[in-house]
């Protein structure tokens, strides 16, 4: 039983596309001999024709895989696109990083664990970015025996 054409007509007067139409499948004989508009307008009318209802698309994976990212999660090397960089910057890695340093030799310097001197030294090393990190610091200060002696 052919009901291509049907189904396209529906389809028009429906105004849904052809896969969201629905036939009753107890009287697929009355659809076979409706061949006009008017005789399909009559059986949609009569709920033998109906358009299906629309598909909306879910968020709910959405919500779940941003609330896994507000977390922390969903955020290891596969999920990253572009450089390092692109997700902080060059200046401001620099900038956190100096600030840091600065900030544990002042500290060295107020507690007189090294001498005005020392600190100097180790300033212009950190403006000059030799270190690392501040344990690159304490490393440093550790083998070439710089801390004040009591």
């Amino acid at each position: 039983m052919n009901l291509k054409n049907q189904k396209k007509l529906s389809a028009q007067l429906l105004k849904v596309g052809i896969n969201r139409v629905w036939f009753d499948t107890d009287r697929l004989e009355e659809i076979k001999e409706a061949i006009t508009k008017a005789d399909l307008k009559g059986l949609i009318s009569s709920k033998v024709i109906q358009a299906k209802p629309m598909h909306g698309i879910s968020k709910f994976r959405t919500r779940k895989n941003k609330l896994q990212k507000r977390k922390g999660n969903r955020k290891g090397a596969g999920s990253r696109k572009g450089k390092k960089t692109s997700r902080l910057g060059r200046k401001e890695a620099w900038v956190s990083s100096v600030r840091t340093q600065r900030n544990f030799i002042k500290l060295l310097k107020s507690k007189e664990v090294v001498t005005k001197k020392v600190y100097r030294d180790i300033y212009n090393k950190v403006k000059g970015g030799y270190f690392r990190s501040r344990r690159h610091i304490k490393l440093f200060l550790t083998e070439h025996n710089l801390f004040k002696k009591k």
